[in-house]
């Protein structure tokens, strides 16, 4: 993509909040006004979504910042009109920024006579005319492959890296990450490599989805300051559960870092009568009043890596470079203090 052509971005409205943030730190990077390109998204009276673009993008490098989360089935739709709309309007590129992949947990068949929504999903996106994908830790990672498209999937994993330095700074001998389950184990140890940390795992028996049987600690907790990590929470039954297992086993504390606050239905209550201190999310979806206002639930900005990641992308350069706990440093500089 030659330089010549500066970067657009133009957002849905499942979180506008971010889209903006995005911008602005944009802006800050490239010294220059970055704003969203205006346009309108709107419904009819039955529903049906409606996209205007009000500005000429014609041989514009697009990028779509669009998370797929609730309301899931509207959020999506949005993206995929909005993408028709930049094609036919003679885009050079299209980029979907979806912070939050909806439809991921449906990446393979469970039971018989069942979907893998997730790679439906990635082909509904490339038939639209998406050329590039850029989320934040998809549910599983073999999902890059239901596209025949570059899908750059960042983590989170940094982020948290550098606001547990600062939240436990000189305690971090004290510190064990945990795994709530055994298939989040690669995500626990890679976060717990960063911070030269131990690692725990909870064993968790489910009779059916939704609801757990049993659990048990693998890996010593008491006395630890645990920190279980996951890529989201939706009810929050199960961290809850997990982080009273943990205090019963004689952990000195639970904390717990979560990529994608989904928090439905009862989730906020839940956490707030928890034994755990603090659930930490970040902002790939848009808190309700509920989250924000809640005293254990903290919100980690991805302003700046999202940002950072839509230049290097256009500027054609790594984007893996962003993995590095290091090489967000500077970029979070200020933005982790409470």
């Amino acid at each position: 993509m030659p330089n010549a052509v500066e970067p657009k971005l133009i957002s849905g409205n499942a979180n506008l909040p971010l889209a903006r943030a995005i911008a602005r730190r944009m802006s800050m990077h490239r010294g220059m006004n970055v704003d969203l390109v205006d346009a309108r998204v709107e419904r009819f009276n039955d529903g049906e979504i409606f996209v205007e673009v009000f500005e000429n993008v014609r041989g514009e490098d697009m990028f779509i910042i669009q998370s797929t989360s609730n309301p899931a089935n509207d959020n999506l739709m949005e993206l995929l009109i909005m993408t028709d709309a930049l094609r036919r309007s003679s885009a050079a590129r299209i980029t979907a920024v979806i912070p939050y992949f909806g439809y991921a947990r449906q990446d393979r068949r469970t039971k018989a006579r069942t979907p893998i929504s997730a790679k439906l999903v990635a082909n509904m996106m490339v038939e639209a005319g998406i050329e590039r994908v850029l989320t934040m830790d998809l549910h599983a990672a073999q999902i890059q492959g239901f596209f025949d498209i570059p899908v750059d999937n960042l983590y989170a994993s940094p982020v948290f890296a550098l606001d547990i330095a600062e939240r436990f700074n000189g305690h971090l001998e004290e510190v064990t990450v945990v795994s709530p389950d055994v298939g989040g184990v690669a995500r626990a140890r890679e976060l717990a490599t960063r911070i030269g940390s131990q690692l725990a795992i909870v064993d968790k028996r489910r009779e059916k989805a939704g609801e757990v049987a049993g659990m048990t600690v693998i890996g010593e907790v008491e006395g630890r300051r645990c920190l279980i990590v996951d890529d989201l929470c939706d009810t929050a039954g199960t961290l809850v559960k997990a982080a009273e297992l943990l205090m019963e086993k004689g952990a000195a504390e639970v904390h717990a870092y979560i990529t994608h606050g989904v928090l439905s239905g009862p989730a906020v209550e839940r956490i707030s009568g928890s034994v755990m201190k603090h659930l930490v999310i970040t902002d790939t979806i848009a808190p309700s009043e509920g989250v924000r206002v809640a005293d254990k639930i903290r919100i980690l900005p991805t302003a700046p890596v999202f940002a950072q990641a839509i230049l290097n992308i256009w500027n054609g350069t790594s984007v893996s470079s962003l993995f590095n706990t290091e090489m967000l440093e500077p970029l979070y500089e200020g933005q982790l203090r409470s």
